[in-house]
């Protein structure tokens, strides 16, 4: 008791000496640039610019800061991420803090109970990719543990001039757009030049859809706002480098002309320094690196997007230009980065586990699966050229492990997706299916994530450090995000000494929209708590049209989807081929369940005035085989069977083919083949024969 007299008031009067730091930060609507050449659009700044400001504070702060929400009608949050802080001032909308309505302020204030390099960003929709984030700084007591001469925070960042929710409609309609801007497109043609055919085929038979390492095409990629920044640097100076990965849904790697970066601090957290060539930094993470300037000249460190697209610089000093090496694009056609985790994970690929749940999300065959030379594949075929994020190198400065008193628990973790219908999950579930992990405070919960999709995954917890268990042992360092890389393994553990409820999700921004996120619930709010998870357990719908007007036939559907649902309206009508010169139609509505990639079932009604049959309603179902061929059964109310296959093949990035055949027990057979060729994102060339109504061409467009 008499401790505790003496310890009450020092606390008190430590608390009443904490210097408060103020910031005021306006969320607003405004056309934006990053610079001239780059197509000025509306974007969302904080105090008129992308990014925000750097807000700076001393460890032991207490940060007080006002957002106020000027935008005309939209709510707003900004998240601190990384940053310890109160459950309430989480500021994750509905689910820890109340969402900033248009017109009005919210005031965040907590103390700052550790240093590092940080960031803050909306939790609201997809604000962040529009430009609501910005960088944190907070300087540890005592300075720096490793010296530099000057520092400077690089805001890394990729930019649309698209509506981000456009951007989202095109994903989740499966479109290859994105990848035709980029030249990651995959074809025929393609695998021939790369030497592949064999792959390509190898990846048709298993029922693998062409992948991408990265889902958007952006137009530029910058640091700080721009595509390149000037930092002053005397010859022979260190300086610090503060890297922030900011970007919505792009990977970079860094490297520096001045020669291997040395990592200093990893997500906040001060690591025992590590020279690294180059480093793979995934969506939310930091990293701070120091590099030395050599005598004469200017260096630039770049910032490379992980599919090869663009780049950011930073460019050191003055005088003539020495540039970063570059490096290498990914081999897509030898799916090289779908197994990049086998060299870099602590136990492995766990191969009988992802035997079932794993695949057939993926539409994946295991047994071809098997037949790949794991050991051989990694990033571009050499490990040294695109290599994973360094966590089996870094080492905490001191011990980061638990009181061994701590009970202990378990949680397997499956990342799972289907990048065609853009679901993205844990264990199968979307947030919006099973949103809730029950936690007990004072455990130590292991987290063993196992990815079972062909994309890198930045995974973010809120509220809380964990431990990345890489064989490090006791000083395993601590961090907020982590990369779990294709088909790869990460374990992490943390221990729960907080309250509420925190949010842990995947950091590619478009992932988490889709339903890629958990909220950690802790159990003392009692049984029939349930978080208020707000947008993030939504399953929104998106309409989307395609179709063909062509000189002798159209043909198209229009569909409202959500993840597992579409309700379509197709047509087919003809035109001018009959003896009669009818047209003749068959137009449908109905709704179609998907169960995975690969099956789905359809209820639909069949309005016709084609020759020997009438109107009818139908059920059925379809299944994918491998090469990718779709096959269909449906079963009518006239008693009738009908069975299909059809099958699109990719000649070259904008040159495709198609053929279907069905069989009808009332029309007999029915087929067409065509060629369409892409011009833009909206509209294609198409060049068509229906064995009902002939042969003709015309446009296709895509909405």
């Amino acid at each position: 008791m008499k401790a505790l007299l003496i310890f009450l008031p020092a606390l008190f009067l430590t608390a009443a000496q904490a210097r408060v730091v103020e910031y005021n930060l306006e969320v607003a609507e405004q056309a934006w640039s990053p610079e001239p050449g780059i197509k000025t659009v509306r974007a969302l700044t904080l105090n008129g610019g992308v990014p925000g400001p750097t807000l700076r504070f001393h460890e032991g702060d207490i940060a007080r800061i006002h957002v106020h929400n000027s935008l005309k009608h939209d709510e707003t949050s900004i998240h601190w991420h990384g940053v310890l802080v109160p459950n309430a001032q989480d500021g994750v909308p509905y689910l820890t803090t109340p969402p900033i309505k248009a017109g009005t302020t919210h005031t965040f204030e907590f103390p700052l109970k550790h240093s590092g390099t940080y960031w803050y960003h909306s939790h609201t929709g997809l604000q962040e990719q529009q430009g609501v984030y910005g960088s944190i700084v907070i300087e540890p007591k005592g300075g720096e543990p490793v010296h530099a001469a000057r520092e400077q925070v690089v805001v890394l960042s990729d930019w649309t001039t698209e509506n981000p929710h456009e951007v989202m409609r095109t994903l989740m309609r499966g479109s290859d757009w994105y990848a035709i801007r980029k030249g990651s497109a995959q074809s025929l043609t393609g695998a021939a030049r790369a030497g592949a055919m064999k792959d390509f085929w190898e990846r048709e038979r298993m029922r693998m859809p062409a992948m991408d390492i990265s889902d958007v095409a952006y137009d530029a990629f910058l640091a700080n706002g721009k595509r390149a920044i000037q930092v002053p640097g005397k010859p022979g100076e260190r300086v610090r480098l503060r890297f922030i990965n900011s970007a919505a849904s792009t990977y970079f790697y860094l490297e520096s002309a001045t020669g291997p970066m040395t990592i200093v601090a990893a997500d906040g957290p001060a690591v025992k320094p590590l020279s690294v060539k180059r480093l793979l930094v995934g969506m939310a993470e930091t990293y701070d690196v120091i590099v030395r300037v050599p005598e004469s000249g200017q260096w630039e460190v770049r910032a490379t997007s992980q599919d090869g697209s663009g780049h950011a610089s930073v460019l050191l000093g003055s005088g003539e230009l020495h540039a970063a090496p570059e490096i290498p694009r990914p081999d897509l056609y030898r799916m090289d980065y779908m197994t990049a985790g086998l060299n870099d994970m602590d136990d492995g690929m766990d191969m009988e586990g992802m035997n079932h749940s794993a695949m057939s999300m993926q539409g994946m065959d295991m047994g071809g699966m098997k037949g790949m030379d794991h050991g051989k594949m990694d990033m571009g075929g050499n490990e040294s050229e695109r290599p994973l994020a360094p966590y089996s190198k870094l080492h905490a400065t001191k011990s980061t492990a638990y009181d061994s008193s701590h009970p202990r628990r378990t949680i397997p973790l499956r990342l799972t997706g289907d990048m065609e219908r853009y679901i993205w999950s844990f264990n199968g579930k979307t947030m919006a299916e099973d949103g809730v992990i029950k936690i007990k405070r004072g455990e130590v919960l292991r987290l063993e994530m196992v990815n079972d999709t062909m994309m890198h995954h930045p995974i973010h917890l809120h509220g809380h450090f964990f431990r990345v268990l890489e064989g490090q042992g006791s000083d395993a360092p601590l961090k907020h995000t982590i990369d779990v890389p294709p088909m790869g393994k990460r374990t992490i553990e943390f221990e729960a000494d907080e309250s509420g409820d925190w949010l842990f999700h995947c950091h590619l921004l478009y992932h988490m929209h889709a339903g890629m996120a958990r909220v950690f619930s802790y159990e003392e709010q009692g049984p029939e708590h349930m978080p208020q998870m707000g947008e993030h357990a939504e399953d929104p719908f998106y309409a989307m049209i395609d179709g063909s007007v062509q000189s002798h036939m159209s043909m198209g559907m229009l569909t409202f989807m959500n993840s597992h649902n579409d309700f379509f309206g197709t047509w087919d009508v003809g035109y001018g081929h009959h003896e009669e010169d009818e047209t003749m139609y068959e137009i449908e509505a109905g709704w179609k369940r998907y169960f995975n990639p690969n099956f789905s079932t359809v209820l639909g009604y069949r309005f016709t005035n084609m020759e020997d049959e009438e109107d009818r309603a139908f059920a059925g179902f379809q299944y994918r085989l491998p090469y990718l061929v779709w096959s269909s059964v449906q079963f009518d109310t006239a008693g009738d069977l009908r069975l299909g296959l059809a099958k699109s093949l990719q000649i070259t990035d904008r040159l495709g083919v198609f053929g279907e055949a069905r069989y009808d027990t009332g029309s007999e057979w029915e087929w067409t083949l065509g060629a369409e060729y892409t011009l833009t994102k909206q509209f294609s060339l198409v060049t068509q024969y229906h064995s009902d109504h002939g042969f003709g061409a015309g446009f296709g467009f895509h909405f």
